[in-house]
């Protein structure tokens, strides 16, 4: 997520987004725009690494070289100026502890918290009040703002208005509009877009997805994120698999989605459901093979099972019978999916017992 000894960037595409952020702000709080995948926390922490780093880049803009001592001490998670504040789950994934953290004892069986908390917030307001003990700057990073509940990102408002001397905040977050309109107004925003296909196909050979055309259908299964292409095919969803899934689903094969986690499978038939309806209006599928894709379903079915999938996702937490569940949701996508009479049948209401 940092800068390395060699000066290597986490992701090859942060470079233009890093300069343009280091060339042209000059506010205490910015506020990154990313989608998911795209990198959003690893260029936060690069950009906060650069305004730390003890090191002079070129046209004498500071830049994170790597090998200073702050750079160390930020790859270390031990930069006394840095406050990162994320949610417990993420900060247990990423080990960015903070001190009231505890790995063991009755806190490690209490589930963690899934928020940013007003004492985190706290916690960050008197660090930023204390002296710079490197003499440079401070940074707060929240990662992603969208975890703020509502008394955390109020108790955050003062100090966006007013820091404290030579404290900057930093905030990530993939839709602004879900923050408070009191926090926006107090950050300047930067975009952070989509690699260029290039770029990310590049990434992704280098992680090891040699087959380009693989790459190719793994991006558009991700919208062009790359991060998510490499999560999904960590997670053992190959590009075959996934070119396979429209039939799958057509033929009421719930076998092709085993063993994937509730979220992962209504992600994947909700794009399904948006390509079939675009094939039987006469466009082209966006996030699998066109070829691949039913298009002669009828419309009324398609949008029954779009609805029906919406309804389900608004419960994705719920505690399921994770194979009934998506036994239940391929069976309506083979009935949605199928030509003939049966497509224009709404899809089978046996969600409804597990739903309701």
């Amino acid at each position: 997520m940092t800068v390395d000894e060699a000066g290597t960037l986490p992701l090859p595409w942060l470079a233009a987004p890093l300069a343009q952020a280091l060339a042209s702000h000059r506010g205490h709080a910015l506020l990154v725009h990313g989608t998911p995948g795209v990198g959003a926390m690893a260029f936060a922490f690069t950009l906060a690494q650069a305004w730390l780093c003890e090191g002079e880049g070129d046209g004498g803009l500071p830049r994170p070289c790597g090998h200073c001592g702050s750079c160390r001490l930020i790859q270390g998670h031990l930069h006394p100026d840095f406050t990162v504040l994320m949610p417990e789950t993420l900060r247990r994934e990423h080990g960015w502890p903070l001190p009231d953290d505890r790995a063991d004892g009755d806190d490690a069986k209490r589930k963690p918290s899934k928020q940013i908390r007003i004492d985190e917030v706290r916690l960050l307001i008197e660090r930023s009040t204390r002296t710079s003990a490197r003499g440079r700057s401070k940074v707060a990073l929240l990662h992603p703002a969208d975890a703020l509940n509502t008394q955390s990102a109020n108790a955050l408002l003062k100090t966006l208005e007013e820091p404290a001397p030579g404290t900057r905040l930093l905030l990530t977050t993939s839709d602004p509009a879900a923050l408070l309109p009191t926090v926006r107004s107090r950050c300047q925003l930067l975009r952070l877009n989509e690699p260029a296909a290039e770029a990310a196909l590049g990434w992704l050979k280098a992680q090891g997805v040699t087959d380009t055309a693989d790459a190719q259908v793994l991006l558009s299964a991700c919208s062009g994120r790359p991060l998510d292409a490499l999560a999904m095919l960590q997670a053992g969803v190959t590009a075959r698999a996934w070119a396979a899934l429209p039939a799958a689903v057509a033929a009421g094969n719930a076998a092709a989605l085993a063993g994937w986690p509730v979220p992962r499978a209504l992600d994947a038939l909700q794009k399904l459901c948006h390509d079939a309806l675009a094939r039987a209006t006469g466009g082209a599928a966006r996030y699998f093979p066109s070829a691949g894709v039913p298009g002669r379903a009828a419309l009324r079915g398609l949008a029954a099972w779009s609805r029906e999938l919406e309804r389900v996702a608004r419960h994705a937490e719920h505690p399921w019978s994770e194979a009934l569940l998506i036994e239940a949701l391929v069976r309506g996508g083979a009935e949605a999916l199928a030509p003939g009479p049966k497509a224009g049948r709404a899809p089978s209401r046996g969600l409804d017992t597990l739903v309701e």
